[in-house]
């Protein structure tokens, strides 16, 4: 009778189930862990270099995070229909969603770069407003635009990365990403010592050096995945003739553009609106930058945990609702939003031990790293919340529900998230803690509305039958 009940519990799955989830979901959690851990680790040796360098960086990639979003907006369209092609076994609808992606990434990445060409100075300067000395603000333009000359072509690999590996985690394969990934970062934290520090007989390029690192190891991972995938065609059938054309059907490309427009939109907006905030918080002073910088390379880690378990809930979900078994599709939705929860409320008790000691590494002042400290116990606290958003958010993108999401997610951000920060940052003397908790509360509404729209249903649909 015991065994019977436990059967039935709606947030809990059996032995399959999580083995079917981590099957997905490690592979992902390592290779964003290991990127995100040779983050840090980047971070960590900028930030021995001294506060300006650490700063014009984190502010460069602030703005390249808006980039990589609206690229990962852009292949999420198609890779809607990746998924369910792949789940009723169709490789030619899968190879006419990466030719759309290629399509896509190259357009996104030209318009990239000639804005940052154009007008690159002036959007890190934005984020240097707040209270410090000019010479401070001026070393710290100066390093960005350093840094940010030498990133500019690694977004072409980065590009090309995103199309093969986004298609692949979508037909179920998240080993050779990982593979890849975990390839780039020796790469990317050999290069950083020697060339930031200047070892074995090289000048000591500072952010130069770290930018150089990032690139080449960009260069490797794509290099790894596009060399393996084509070569492995029977694993990849969708490779065959890829490249025999470029053509997509209009009346595909016209359902991709209708489901994808709206998610392209929604991580653009979004990262936008996450670049504003950050804007908003530094209105009280130099050091909340270098603060945020700390706090978030280390949450970048402990993130990809409800990271890999949303994009399980996209790939999974998506497939069974491809294959039209939608009341397994709810069950399976609903076990995998618990036990995102679960699994973030563990990872946030861990953050919470290490807030107090992880800024210690940095070589900064002691008011820096008593912020970044605070930063990060309060994101630890908020992070079940987030694992549940997330959840939400790809479990209405798995049924194609793009203007929902566009509403749900980025929508949100610039009508309640962004007023919120702008108001108190500009109109009132809060400390700026206090307004980073504001904006998480914030977020209450959202939770409400993500739990009525997933309990609903609304996104059980079939869109490639």
């Amino acid at each position: 009778m015991e065994k019977t009940r436990k059967k039935q519990n709606p947030f809990i799955g059996d032995r399959a189930f999580y083995k079917m989830v981590l099957l997905i979901a490690v592979p992902i959690m390592v290779q964003n862990g290991i990127t995100n851990f040779v983050g840090l680790l980047d971070n960590i040796m900028i930030g021995q270099i001294g506060t300006e360098q650490m700063s014009g960086v984190a502010i460069v990639n602030q703005l390249l995070f808006v980039y990589q979003l609206c690229l990962f907006g852009a292949v999420s369209g198609a890779g809607i229909f990746t998924a369910q092609y792949f789940g009723q076994k169709n490789p030619e609808g899968v190879r006419h969603t990466v030719r759309f992606k290629l399509w896509i990434v190259m357009v996104i990445t030209l318009i990239t770069v000639l804005l940052f060409l154009l007008t690159g100075d002036s959007l890190i300067s934005v984020y240097l407003q707040g209270d410090g000395t000019a010479e401070s603000a001026a070393a710290t333009l100066y390093y960005g635009r350093q840094y940010l000359a030498i990133m500019l072509p690694g977004l072409i690999p980065f590009a090309l990365m995103q199309v093969y590996s986004s298609t692949l985690r979508e037909c179920g394969q998240t080993v050779l990403p990982m593979k890849a990934g975990v390839i780039a970062v020796f790469v990317n934290l050999v290069l950083n010592y020697i060339l930031i520090y200047g070892k074995l007989g090289l000048p000591a390029l500072g952010v130069q050096g770290a930018a150089l690192a990032t690139v080449a190891s960009r260069i490797v991972e794509a290099a790894v995945v596009l060399i393996h995938t084509h070569t492995h065609r029977e694993e990849n059938p969708f490779v065959e003739g890829l490249y025999a054309t470029l053509k997509v059907p209009a009346n595909l490309m016209t359902k991709i553009i209708a489901k994808g427009t709206p998610l392209l939109l929604n991580e653009t907006l979004w990262a936008a609106g996450i670049a504003m905030l950050t804007q908003c918080y530094s209105t009280r002073g130099l050091s909340v930058i270098a603060a945020l910088n700390i706090s978030n390379t280390i949450n970048n880690v402990f993130n990809i945990v409800f990271i890999a378990l949303g994009d399980s809930v996209a790939i999974i979900v998506g497939q069974l609702l491809g294959a039209g078994k939608m009341k397994e599709a709810k069950d399976t939705d609903t076990k995998m939003i618990a036990f995102s929860i679960f699994s973030c409320t563990l990872v946030a008790l861990v953050m919470l031990v290490l807030a107090r000691f992880f800024p210690l590494l940095y070589k900064t002042d002691g008011e820096v790293r008593a912020l970044a400290a605070r930063f990060i116990m309060i994101t630890a606290l908020f992070m079940p919340q987030n694992a549940f958003l997330h959840a939400s958010y790809f479990t209405l993108r798995s049924g194609g529900k793009t203007v929902i999401t566009f509403l749900f997610d980025s929508v949100f951000v610039w009508c309640v998230s962004v007023p919120i920060a702008y108001a108190l940052s500009r109109f009132t003397a809060l400390p700026v803690l206090a307004v980073f908790v504001f904006v998480q509360m914030g977020d209450w509404i959202k939770c409400v509305i993500g739990f009525v729209l997933v309990k609903k249903g609304v996104w059980l649909q079939n869109i490639v039958s």
